[in-house]
């Protein structure tokens, strides 16, 4: 006791000599009564029991504060006194122990002076010489004006049982980026609010006013250079936080941040780079919740430059990185995989946790850009998501985010707003393996999409084709509710942006979609699909199979264009790309997912680039693509591939590429030699792009480097859009043709304990030419059996919309069309309410008279003429479900798609 209150008078001291008054006295404060709802128990699953923590200690250190806001630029953004007392311990110490204290009105709005402060003092634990190791237990620090507890250029100190309450900036904070081995145990972080010091402590408004430092005529945008509030700010992977709570911070809870070299006074303390290859200390049993932003982030990191005409941001804005975890921070040594154990992140309005990087894995927790870590992989394992729990909140009269939800439908809080999409895991980028995990209560309602999987909003970056799901188990989620890959409308805006375009993953062992091995993309990207895909109209997507890879193709000169791209199986489909880059820079990005072994044609909008450069992403070796690329008439070019080490930064020559004659010598192309056709008459640059190294498992490039072609064209003058679609084809149309059979769809043993499942049907009306011989053929496939329709005219298959079973199958004559409307009104007026029926057409259809509107009752659209071929998927019933469908054609009409059994109906909002 006397060693602890010794420590305190010398405080007193200092602050006396520096702040004036300061007041030590045992305060004991009256309970008040919550405002809230708070909750006490486990919820879904979740520990989701209202965080309690000790405001009032016997020993208290209190600023004596004036009563308004007064004498600095605080007073902008503030209405009371922001000048409180500090706590600091500076390098030298005996030794310090600070523990059962509360401080309050603590801090001010200037740097250096916190409520408990340790700056620049090296190691003060064991390999300090500390013997007991230096340690602050059970504060309570609240209404505090600069931070909680702020660890500056200090190793190995143990902050340990500490509240942090009603903090401006961030709470429990390490400052420059060379701070280790500090270890938050057990420490709690609420309310902690906006602050004028640092752009990643300001808001909206502080970051707009507040230009110290920046270069003349900066303009600030908010939400990428400031706006980054925490509870916890690590500037350093390798510190500890165990048993820790951030909740109510007006962004993010925890956020792992990182300085490429060390700010401030810790200058020169470490390599560049360091930071972001050094291995994560533990991050075990932390929880996260009611946060604007996030529960999490570990992205991004700080300028560590001055303002200048190039970068006009202030010091210490926030910028873009990337972390990827080595040994020793090594990037030439092994990996050493971030671990986030039993994690728990609810009521988070953006993101229970962002987490972006390489070899960050989850394991059992609850609720970007061409990978710099090549190799590495984001992993989600044994873990929880809940969509809609049973901790509805309460609602707020000043919140408009308030409406009905959940599997009871009743009203509940909600993320942004009523209509915005919920979405358990949001795949980005990639690789990416989530593996063993549950989902529970995700449930859309009509207009508002939720799914258990989903894609980031508004994506123009790439998709992984290595992105992979394994073991999911779902919970409450109807299969409607599954996966959503997206759909014109609030939130998504057009679905017009890239990576909204090309978005896949790997059904590994078929958990999510019921056919095992199966890849999901989305419905309308033909530059994946084959014949056999099957349509999931309600997931927006389709089941698919194949090799998969990417290519990364590269424009300059210019760089402003758009890309259209096309697989030669279906011309009449082409993928349009605008890039996944701002039109203001100096080279353009395309990032397509291509199925391998088939040829493709690009097109461009403006005359074709100077500079064509394609990334092989993702190719294993001797995988390969044909691609024509337009380019005008008496076009020169000089085309070479190497090989890029994107780690050394080195590049190696490795073929130079010749012009053929011939076609088909492009695929006599080897290590040493390639060959290119030029035609001149399609305007077509014809060349295989082909891998020649091996490459590991997860990697985007060969062990070697990134293989690349890089092209280089000289381009007459004044030459208009380089679109050579109408002279490609339909001279190069390919017969579709499926490389990997489709998987067999999961016996209903083998399917998890749901009365729901997956019913897939394949209709189709065609005709086929035998020589002089022409038949007409139509059948339904329903459970892998075929019923052919006999004779001319419709056949309609009725099932039973909650079963799933076959209820009648029947046809209506040719011979008899004119008296079909009668017949099939009173047929279908006898059906039975939510009923599925499936109709084909044989032969000669009539496309006129009032039967056709007959259609309209089982959901047809009135406004598709009628043709020859009919193929139609419609529902009985006093809704519309997503997956009514009707193909028309002269020739052929084919729908092959999978619907939910038993059929349900979504509720309004």
């Amino acid at each position: 006791f006397l060693f602890v209150f010794f420590l305190l008078i010398k405080c007193i001291q200092v602050f006396k000599v520096h702040f004036g008054v300061m007041k030590l006295f045992v305060c004991v404060h009256p309970p008040g009564k919550p405002a809230y709802l708070h909750i006490g128990e486990e919820v879904d699953g979740v520990d989701m029991r209202a965080e309690v923590g000790l405001l009032t200690r016997n020993i208290l250190i209190r600023g004596e504060m004036e009563p308004t806001c007064y004498g600095n630029e605080a007073c902008k953004f503030f209405s009371f006194d922001t000048f409180g007392g500090h706590l600091k311990a500076e390098r030298g110490f005996c030794s310090v122990h600070v523990e059962g204290v509360e401080f309050k009105h603590m801090g001010q709005q200037s740097m250096g002076h916190y409520p408990v402060h340790f700056h620049m003092n090296g190691d003060v634990d064991e390999k300090g010489g500390y013997d007991p190791p230096t340690y602050v237990k059970d504060l309570s620090i609240h209404h505090t004006f600069s931070r909680c507890v702020t660890v500056h250029g200090t190793n190995g100190l143990l902050v340990k049982d500490v509240v942090g309450y009603d903090a401006l900036g961030h709470c429990f904070f390490t400052e420059d980026g060379p701070e280790e081995r500090n270890t938050f145990d057990h420490c709690l972080g609420l309310l902690v609010k906006a602050s004028t010091l640092l752009p990643s402590d300001r808001d909206s408004k502080m970051c707009r006013d507040i230009t110290n430092g920046a270069y003349p005529g900066y303009v600030a945008k908010p939400r990428q250079d400031c706006s980054a509030t925490s509870t916890f700010w690590m500037a350093n992977p390798n510190n500890n936080l165990i048993n820790c709570a951030a909740a109510g911070s007006e962004e993010t809870g925890f956020w792992f941040i990182f300085h490429h070299v060390p700010t401030g006074p810790s200058e020169g303390m470490y390599s560049p780079g360091k930071s972001e290859h050094t291995p994560m200390g533990l991050f075990i049993n932390n929880r996260a919740h009611s946060n604007y932003r996030a529960g999490m982030i570990l992205d991004h990191g700080v300028k560590t430059t001055e303002a200048n005409a190039k970068d006009k941001r202030p010091y210490l804005s926030l910028i873009g990185a990337r972390y990827g975890p080595h040994q020793d921070a090594d990037p030439f040594k092994p990996r050493v995989p971030a671990l986030v154990h039993h994690f728990v992140a609810y009521k988070n309005q953006d993101h229970g946790a962002w987490l972006r990087g390489g070899d960050v894995w989850l394991d059992d927790c609850h609720g970007g850009t061409f990978p710099d870590d090549d190799g590495s992989r984001q992993e989600v394992k044994n873990s929880l998501f809940v969509g809609e729990s049973g901790n509805r909140g309460m609602p707020d009269l000043n919140d408009q985010s308030w409406g009905p939800g959940g599997p009871d439908h009743l009203g509940r809080s909600l993320p942004r707003g009523v209509d915005f999409p919920i979405r358990g895991m949001q795949i980005y980028d990639g690789p990416i393996n989530i593996q063993n995990c549950t989902f529970r209560k995700f449930i859309a309602l009509d207009g508002r999409h939720t799914s258990a999987f989903g894609f980031r909003l508004n994506n123009s970056w790439q998709s992984c084709p290595n992105n992979n799901v394994t073991d999911i188990t779902f919970d409450d989620v109807p299969i409607t509710s599954r996966v959503f890959f997206g759909a014109p409308g609030p939130w998504f805006n057009k679905m017009e942006m890239d990576g909204d375009k090309t978005t896949i993953f790997h059904d590994i062992d078929g958990s999510v979609s019921e056919y095992p091995g199966a890849f999901l993309v989305k419905e309308d990207n033909w530059l994946l699909r084959h014949p056999d895909c099957i349509d999931i109209p309600d997931w927006r997507a389709a089941i698919c199979s194949g090799h998969y890879a990417q290519i990364y193709v590269q424009t300059r000169n210019p760089a402003s264009l758009n890309m259209k791209m096309v697989k030669d199986e279906y011309p009449d489909k082409p993928l349009e790309l605008v890039g996944a880059l701002g039109k203001r820079n100096h080279y353009q990005q395309f990032q397509p997912v291509v199925m391998l072994g088939k040829g493709y044609t690009m097109h461009w909008d403006q005359a074709a680039p100077a500079e064509v450069t394609i990334w092989l992403i993702n190719f294993n070796r001797s995988d390969w693509i044909n691609m024509g690329i337009c380019y005008p008439k008496g076009t020169e070019f000089t085309i070479i591939s190497d090989i890029h080490n994107r780690l050394t930064k080195e590049t190696r020559k490795t073929a130079v590429f010749m012009r053929t004659t011939q076609r088909e010598k492009m695929g006599h192309s080897h290590q040493t030699r390639g060959y290119y056709y030029w035609e001149e008459d399609t305007g077509l640059l014809f060349l295989q792009i082909k891998a020649h190294n091996e490459k590991e498992d997860l990697a985007f490039c060969s062990v070697k480097g990134c293989e690349r072609v890089k092209i280089k064209a000289l381009i007459p003058p004044g030459s208009g859009p380089s679109d050579c679609m109408a002279e490609a084809y339909p001279r190069y149309t390919e017969m579709p043709v499926v490389d990997v059979p489709m998987p067999k769809k999961l016996p209903r043993s083998k399917l998890p304990h749901t009365p729901e499942h997956f019913l897939e049907v394949k209709l189709e009306s065609y005709n086929t030419r035998f020589f002089h011989i022409k038949e007409d053929f139509a059948y339904t496939e329903v459970y892998g059996k075929k019923i052919y329709q006999s004779e001319d005219g419709i056949h309609l298959t009725v099932i039973d919309g909650h079963s799933g079973k076959i209820l009648e199958s029947k046809g209506f004559r040719n011979s008899i069309l004119m008296g079909i409307p009668a017949q099939l009104e009173n047929y279908i007026t006898n059906l039975k309410d939510e009923s599925v029926v499936l109709i084909t057409s044989k032969g000669k259809l009539i496309t006129r008279g009032p039967w056709t509107k007959i259609l309209d009752t089982l959901g047809a659209d009135q406004t598709v003429k009628l043709k020859d071929k009919l193929a139609f998927v419609g529902f009985k019933g006093s809704f519309r479900p997503d997956w009514v469908r009707m193909s028309v054609d002269e020739e052929r009409a084919k729908l092959h798609q999978v619907l939910p059994i038993p059929v349900i109906k979504m509720m309004k909002l």
